[in-house]
């Protein structure tokens, strides 16, 4: 969950421009706009669609960063790949930590995700066929608000989610990792969960597993952080009680940043993957 790794690599790749005639690019929508009350700032996401696209499946990306880093337009990559594999690809911006805790973070996204149902069909997409995935700290956001009926329930939304991709998702059990920091003396991501302990619990999608849960494709990295592919383990073994279809997927040799930037290569065999579990789900 090391955040200095994505700004070096990211900083690195965005100098180059992906060059394609099959993609049509819809920057900086604002979905969430600036409360001054509440001293929040304006949120945009970003489209990508196919040219001349039609009920398109639509795959909504959360960044990672450790809740406190990160910007998607060091991920235009993935929309921009998704586009030319025939998915409308959406990556959104969401707040961060020190302003922003993660139950900011979790309703902003949300409210992306409401922003793609009402929307995307202006941009070629399907709303009936939402898929959201999340890498790190926002594989956590994606299954949070997918497990959690809170999120979508507040802003009077039936869940819109159709199928889960999370990416060597960090934070699945928030609770056990902060208390095992907080053992070992570390203050780590305290600023987006606070201190409280059973905040910690309320974060930690592994504790809101339920029947219903959309199907879930889990990607873990064979070589990442030991912390993040323990809770990965339990999270699949927990959720295999109650869903549908699950697809666990130990990707080989892979530490937790490589689990994202393999997908800058268009023909990682990944998305293959992805794609075939999008199209399975109905």
């Amino acid at each position: 969950m090391k955040t200095l790794a994505y700004i070096l690599f990211f900083s690195a790749v965005s100098i180059f421009t992906l060059q394609s005639c099959s993609v049509s690019k819809h920057r900086n929508i604002t979905y969430l706009p600036a409360d001054p009350k509440l001293k929040t700032d304006e949120m945009k996401l970003d489209v990508f669609s196919p040219k001349h696209a039609d009920k398109k499946d639509v795959f909504i990306f959360i960044h990672g960063g450790g809740w406190a880093h990160g910007s998607k337009s060091l991920y235009k990559f993935f929309g921009k790949r998704m586009a030319r594999k025939d998915v409308v690809g959406v990556v959104i911006d969401y707040p961060l930590s020190p302003k922003a805790n993660y139950n900011d973070m979790a309703i902003a996204s949300a409210k992306a995700v409401k922003w793609v149902k009402e929307n995307i069909a202006n941009y070629g997409g399907n709303p009936d066929r939402i898929f959201i995935s999340g890498h790190s700290a926002g594989g956590h956001l994606a299954a949070l608000i997918t497990v959690r009926q809170q999120y979508f329930d507040s802003l009077g939304l039936k869940d819109p989610v159709k199928g889960v991709v999370l990416i060597d998702a960090a934070g699945l059990d928030m609770k056990k990792y902060l208390e095992d920091q907080e053992a070992a003396g570390g203050d780590h991501y305290l600023d987006a969960f606070t201190k409280d302990h059973e905040t910690w619990k309320e974060a930690s999608p592994i504790y809101f597993l339920r029947e219903g849960i959309p199907p879930m494709l889990i990607l873990t990295g064979e070589k990442t952080y030991p912390n993040i592919k323990e809770s990965n383990e339990r999270f699949v073994t927990g959720l295999a009680k109650y869903a549908k279809t699950l697809d666990y997927k130990v990707v080989k040799g892979k530490h937790h940043i490589p689990m994202i930037f393999q997908f800058y290569n268009a023909h990682n065999s990944l998305y293959n993957y992805i794609l075939k579990f999008m199209k399975n789900t109905k």
